[in-house]
């Protein structure tokens, strides 16, 4: 087990979603709880951590809209939500003994700062868990484009992508048992063959600036600091090889 962090700075991009456990809608406890402490694991290393959360778990924009509500402010519903999450995630951390300062693309300045690069940036070098929250700001934006916004914006060395997978497959592995798990992929193939890792514009950013993404199960104990460590967990994305071996996950 290794506990030697291969990388200085992380993005990590967590689903709405992700806080519901089992539920059908809104937030465990006790997955916030499991959350904070796998990060607390990693913040204990030493890594600089920065968070983006989605709002699924409450509301999803493109859903409302196909609903009949009007794209843009659901886009908007949605952004809130993921300041609601971000309050809950930063709770956890503060209760497990992490500081923590959540920044916000709209302005809520009675709950949480504003973004500010330069800020966040400081917040990092100062120990703090940075959670960026309310996506970019902007209608039609997802929040995988969020983290691979911020992720630019604050010089992360690798972007994280938590998720209920193992990582990539060439076709949804729930659904089809031939699906083959792809432990290494460029930007490029991932664009090409459509694999929905995260949306093409997240994708073409953390390409241009050379930023690896690793996609991988959350909830599996330990993973974080396990992909952190270099250890061979999940799928790499990047046109060069990850830092370790990857081996397709078990069972």
């Amino acid at each position: 087990m290794s506990h030697n962090p291969q990388f200085s700075r992380i993005l990590l991009k967590l689903s709405g979603e992700a806080l519901m456990g089992d539920k059908s809608f809104g937030i465990d406890e006790r997955i916030v709880v499991d959350v904070a402490r796998e990060v607390k694991r990693v913040f204990d290393l030493g890594v600089e951590i920065a968070i983006v959360i989605g709002g699924g778990n409450i509301i999803r924009g493109v859903a409302a809209s196909h609903r009949g509500l009007d794209r843009v402010t659901g886009d908007y519903m949605g952004m809130l939500a993921t300041v609601i999450n971000a309050l809950a995630l930063q709770d956890g951390l503060e209760k497990a003994g992490v500081t923590t300062r959540v920044q916000t693309a709209i302005e809520i300045r009675d709950v949480a700062e504003p973004f500010i690069r330069r800020r966040a940036i400081r917040h990092l070098e100062k120990g703090r868990v940075v959670i960026f929250a309310a996506g970019t700001g902007n209608p039609f934006f997802t929040t995988d484009s969020a983290a691979a916004l911020r992720a630019n914006e604050i010089g992360a060395t690798v972007l994280l992508k938590a998720t209920a997978v193992d990582g990539v497959y060439d076709a949804d592995p729930e659904s089809d048992p031939a699906a083959r798990f792809q432990p290494h992929l460029t930007y490029q193939q991932v664009l090409e063959q459509n694999l929905r890792v995260m949306d093409a514009a997240a994708i073409s950013l953390c390409r241009d600036n050379g930023i690896p993404i690793v996609v991988f199960r959350l909830r599996e104990d330990d993973n974080i600091r396990r992909v952190v460590c270099g250890e061979p967990v999940g799928s790499w994305v990047g046109d060069q090889e990850r830092v370790a071996p990857l081996a397709p996950p078990s069972g």
